[in-house]
């Protein structure tokens, strides 16, 4: 049996939902596939549960594409404070987190997917679940084309079919390739998808360093002309924390990450105070004042502080030099990353050169459309991938909406 919808679009998360609400809006019919058994799964999971839904301080900038002008003029014409106004409608309660422009749920993840979810309902949008789409094609008669959609389920028709399927990260809620082979089956390229916004692991040189697990510290990360300041998490595996995410998604295999432990002082600054006040305390002493204690052990035991025990006042200028390279120019040269199991965004996706940046449209295939995560987009941490997802789904349903 053939199933009708003017617009069918692939994915149940983020970008596919609010995509298909606002067509809906407009009265136009319009169908969600998906081969999950519910909608928003990443977005439940997102925020550690409490989706970061979006930024205050949106901009092209923060995010990463081999065309960075790209996301500019969907990001305009659906801003943050156009979907804050959607969740101040629900009700929902939010609050930002510490003053970085970051906006959580208070209560759950669940009331950004119940309101998606309701809207669609408004809107008359029909969801259909366990549709795992097994082929796409194109069907062109003398008036027409039409998109044919076979699922395991069921076959489906359309005029314009939406690509929402996301990308490769946390495949155990459902990440496929499938958007990626759609778009390479028309013809479009896609650059070659990797993780982002991902811990690092350690060589095998630097196991040692598990016994730091659990220790975390502010501190200023720097790789590929790229810096970003926020906090830093030493795991069993690697090095993790917002800091290291946000600079993972600039890493190149091979390439080493500079981080300054203490950014908000100069080391050099602190030991002339201690020599002032106290030029017996041992180094040692002093460090631990200002670094954790355990880090400062660590660095003794693998004697790369072999001065911890010379009191402060006999530091030369030598020994500050070693110790303001250990410091605040720590090279750090991870032996890669956790990939797409832990990884919060894919980097990589359908190149923007085949898409129109004002209606997500393939510039090759009239009514084929792509948005969200499987384009190569990727914004910081901090809620600029879930505004990408309502921008680009915005974007996509006016150009919709407004075909005769």
């Amino acid at each position: 049996m053939m199933n009708y919808s003017e617009t069918i679009i692939i994915g149940a998360g983020a970008a596919g939902l609010f995509c298909a609400a606002q067509i809906g809006k407009a009265g136009k019919p319009v169908t969600i596939l998906d081969s999950g058994k519910k909608i928003g799964r990443k977005i439940l999971m997102s925020g550690g549960g409490f989706c970061n839904f979006t930024n205050l301080d949106v901009r092209p900038s923060c995010y990463l594409s081999q065309n960075p002008h790209f996301v500019k003029s969907a990001l305009a014409r659906y801003t943050q404070w156009d979907f804050i106004a959607l969740v101040n409608e629900y009700g929902i309660a939010y609050e930002e987190k510490a003053q970085s422009g970051q906006l959580f749920c208070t209560h759950s993840a669940q009331d950004i997917v119940d309101m998606l979810e309701q809207e669609c309902h408004k809107a008359g949008v029909a969801i259909q679940l366990r549709q795992t789409v097994e082929s796409v094609q194109r069907i062109e008669n003398q008036d027409s084309a039409r998109f044919k959609i076979q699922t395991n389920v069921a076959e489906w028709q359309c005029q314009n079919l939406v690509i929402a399927t996301g990308g490769l990260s946390m495949p155990a809620l459902g990440a496929s390739p499938l958007g990626y082979k759609i778009a390479e089956q028309f013809g479009l390229g896609v650059l070659p998808p990797r993780a982002g916004l991902v811990p690092f692991t350690y060589r095998e040189t630097d196991k040692f360093l598990t016994a730091l697990s659990g220790v975390s510290l502010t501190v200023e990360v720097a790789c590929s002309n790229m810096h970003f300041h926020g906090d830093m998490l030493f795991t069993h595996r690697g090095l993790s924390g917002p800091a290291i995410l946000q600079i993972s998604s600039y890493w190149q295999p091979n390439e080493t990450v500079s981080i300054d432990l203490l950014p908000a002082k100069n080391i050099a600054d602190i030991l002339e105070q201690c020599r002032q006040t106290s030029p017996n305390m041992q180094l040692k002493n002093a460090l631990i004042q200002h670094l954790p204690k355990r880090l400062v052990e660590i660095w003794i035991e693998q004697n790369w502080l072999s001065i911890a025990h010379k009191a402060v006042a006999q530091l030369s200028k030598m020994d500050l030099q070693q110790l303001h390279a250990l410091t605040h120019q720590w090279q750090f040269s991870p032996n890669g990353t956790e990939g797409y199991r832990t990884a919060e965004v894919t980097l990589g996706g359908v190149d923007t050169k085949e898409i129109s940046s004002k209606t997500m449209e393939s510039h090759k295939v009239a009514g084929l459309y792509f948005i969200g995560e499987v384009l190569d987009v990727t914004g910081w941490l901090g809620g600029f991938n879930f505004q990408w997802a309502w921008s680009s789904g915005f974007a996509c349903a006016e150009s919709i909406v407004a075909k005769e």
